[in-house]
């Protein structure tokens, strides 16, 4: 295990060089420049061919795009990601001042997910074909299916705007912090209620679904037939045999879905103008802003690869069958 897991470290090395430079080629590509905002903004009356030409040579745009990148590379070995071309600040500041609200708000909904998910596929695995099975099966589909910037949009209508029972701004209400510790916990929580129910609802679906068929693969296996043979009881089956063999689909596939409580989501952050590292990638792209979208793509590109070599080695811990050589 330990030769296996040195090797996929190895392995991350040249993966994450291939993701970055397809990353810093297409941004690169990409039609128009921070200079060429500025310029089309209320400044373009102003700017001479001097100062844009000189703004270009600050920013370093001026350069070939594979010496931007030797340039980028070399910052990126002491994990200097640079400054931000919009407010001139290193973009490690900004995205350790953007991981708090995001971690918050995708463990929630990450824990909330699996909470629900798990019990309500095993039920509906234990009791195929029954009532539970098939309505909660038509609703959860129901559910995936909706986009959620779509479901958003509609919460902030009713429950925001309208019936007015829900804040949908930010993190907190002005003033909070003289609430005391529990009414600035209360207004915390009440902020969070429609994003992280936005986040979740998509996430149950797949997740429900996901552990439904894994428990029926389980069940259909010859020891799970021996072991009621002998007269065990559907609960301590379930719970003592099928559930831990349920585990092992589901571990890898966290390891997928780890890296967004990193990485955050962009839209939905964006639309709540919640804080985080979303919305921090939605304003970079924008107003293209390099050095912060090439942080975050590299962050989120380290993520998923060491989340996937979590995975696999969870279900080596969950399944001692599994090896690797």
């Amino acid at each position: 295990m330990l030769t296996y897991t040195l090797r996929r470290l190895a392995y991350l090395i040249p993966t994450l060089l291939g993701i970055t430079v397809v990353t810093f080629v297409i941004i690169s590509l990409a039609p128009g420049n921070p200079v060429e905002l500025i310029q089309s903004g209320t400044m373009s009356s102003a700017i001479s061919i001097e100062a844009y030409n000189s703004m270009l040579h600050l920013y370093g745009l001026d350069q070939p795009i594979h010496v931007r990148y030797v340039v980028w590379l070399k910052r990126l070995l002491t994990l200097d990601f640079g400054n931000s071309f919009l407010d001139h600040r290193p973009v490690m500041t900004k995205i350790w001042e953007r991981l708090p609200p995001t971690l918050l708000l995708n463990v929630a909904s990450l824990v909330l997910a699996l909470l629900l998910a798990v019990p309500l596929g095993l039920y509906s695995a234990v009791r195929q074909y029954s009532v539970f099975d098939k309505v909660g099966g038509t609703v959860l589909y129901m559910l995936y299916s909706l986009p959620e910037f779509w479901v958003a949009l509609l919460l902030i209508m009713f429950l925001g705007v309208k019936l007015q029972l829900l804040p949908f701004i930010g993190m907190e209400s002005i003033g909070a912090r003289e609430l005391g510790f529990f009414g600035y916990l209360g207004d915390r929580i009440l902020h969070m209620v429609l994003p992280v129910i936005c986040l979740t609802y998509g996430s149950l679906a797949f997740l429900s679904r996901f552990v439904r068929g894994s428990t029926l693969e389980v069940i259909r296996q010859d020891y799970i037939r021996t072991a009621r043979a002998k007269g065990l009881d559907d609960t301590r089956v379930v719970y003592r045999h099928v559930f831990k063999n349920t585990l092992i689909p589901v571990l890898t596939l966290l390891g997928i879905l780890l890296p967004t409580v990193i990485s955050g989501s962009v839209i939905l952050e964006y639309i709540f103008s919640w804080p985080g590292i979303g919305a921090l990638f939605f304003e970079a792209v924008l107003s293209r802003d390099y050095p912060t979208v090439m942080g975050l793509s590299f962050i989120t590109a380290v993520m998923v690869l060491l989340s996937t070599l979590l995975s696999d080695l969870l279900c080596a811990w969950a399944d001692p069958r599994i090896t690797y050589e």
